[in-house]
C-alpha cells in the first residue's frame, strides 16, 4: 500500500494503474475510520481494481463553534485498517496543500444545501462540495463510494456530479449500525455511556416514523412531532430537527409518497449526531440499515 501526501504522487500512481487497464475507485474520508468506512472500501474494492482512500480533516466544512480542533486523527490506526482491507493508495494531504494561501474558489449548490443540515451549519456543504471536487480532480476516479448515513451529503454530491458532468459513478452504501441500532460515526467516541444510550433515541424516532407510516398513518406533521418528542424525552438529547422528505429534493412532504426518507439530527451531550431511514411504503419489512 502506498501512502502519499502530494498531488503529483497521487496522479503518478493512478496513471500507472490506469495504463495497466485498471478501474479506479475512491473513498473520501476524514479518517477515524470505523466499520462503516471499511464497508465503503469493501464495496469499492468489489467494483474497481485500484482503490484510493483519502484521509483529510477538511477545515472548510466546520463552523466556528464546531469540533475541528478535537476531531479524532488516529492516522496510524487508519493506515493499518486500510492495509488490512487491501487498499492500494492512501492520500493524506496537509491543509496548506489543499488550501494554499490566497485560496478563494469554492463549489456551491444553490438549493439543496439550504435545508436540514444547511439551516444549522450554513457553510458546511460549501466546504464538502469544494473538497470533494478537489479530491475528484486529483484522483480522477471512475467510481466513488459514500455512505447513506450522511444522506444530505451524498444527495448533494450526486447532484453536483450530474450537474457538472463529472465522469464518475457515485455509489451510495447502506448505513452500518451497531447491534442496538446506533449508526456508526467517528463522533460516537465523544459519548459517555449514558449519552450513548440516549443516542439510541435517534434511530428509535426513525423507526417510529416508519412504523406509523406503514400502518397507514398519513399525518406527517403529527409523526414529525412524535419523533421530536421521543428524542426530547431522553436525557442529554436536544433535537435539532425531525422530518420526512422527498428522497431526492429533500423537500418536506405533506403526505406520504411511495418512497421517502426520514431524517433526524440532535445534540447528545455536546455531540451532534445525524441519522436517517429510507421508507418504502410498499415494503412491510423494517429495514435495519438503510
Amino acid at each position: 500500500m502506498q501512502v502519499v501526501e502530494t498531488v503529483k504522487e497521487v496522479r503518478k500512481a493512478v496513471a500507472e494503474a490506469r495504463a495497466g487497464g485498471e478501474w479506479i475507485g475512491c473513498v473520501p474520508t476524514m479518517g477515524a475510520l470505523h466499520a462503516g468506512h471499511m464497508s465503503l472500501v469493501e464495496d469499492c474494492s468489489e467494483r474497481t481494481d485500484f482503490v484510493v482512500v483519502t484521509i483529510f480533516v477538511n477545515p472548510t466544512q466546520f463552523g466556528p463553534n464546531e469540533d475541528l480542533s478535537k476531531y479524532p486523527r488516529p492516522l496510524e490506526d487508519d493506515l493499518e485498517k486500510c492495509r488490512e482491507a487491501g487498499v492500494d493508495l492512501v492520500y493524506t494531504p496537509e491543509v496548506p496543500a489543499m488550501y494554499p494561501e490566497g485560496f478563494e474558489t469554492y463549489v456551491k449548490l444553490e438549493h439543496l444545501p439550504k435545508r436540514l443540515e444547511g439551516e444549522h451549519r450554513p457553510t458546511h456543504f460549501r466546504g464538502v462540495t469544494t473538497i470533494v471536487t478537489k479530491l475528484f480532480n486529483i484522483v480522477q476516479p471512475d467510481v466513488a463510494c459514500f455512505g447513506q448515513k450522511d444522506y444530505q451529503q451524498q444527495t448533494l454530491i450526486r447532484r453536483m456530479v450530474r450537474d457538472l458532468d463529472m465522469p464518475i459513478e457515485i455509489v451510495v452504501c447502506p448505513t452500518v449500525r451497531e447491534a442496538d441500532g446506533l449508526a456508526l460515526s467517528s463522533r460516537n467516541i465523544y459519548l459517555s455511556d449514558d449519552e450513548r444510550r440516549s443516542a439510541l433515541s435517534l434511530y428509535a424516532s426513525l423507526q417510529l416514523a416508519q412504523d406509523r407510516i406503514k400502518a397507514g398513518d398519513t399525518d406527517l406533521t403529527g409523526i414529525r412531532q412524535a419523533m421530536l418528542d421521543l428524542m426530547a424525552s431522553h436525557s442529554h438529547v436536544t433535537p435539532d430537527y425531525a422530518t420526512i422528505a422527498d428522497v431526492d429534493s429533500l423537500e418536506s412532504l405533506d403526505s406520504p409518497v411511495p418512497r421517502m426518507v426520514a431524517l433526524v439530527a440532535a445534540t447528545v451531550g455536546q455531540t451532534r449526531l445525524i441519522d436517517n431511514l429510507v421508507i418504502d411504503i410498499h415494503s412491510r419489512r423494517r429495514t435495519h440499515g438503510a
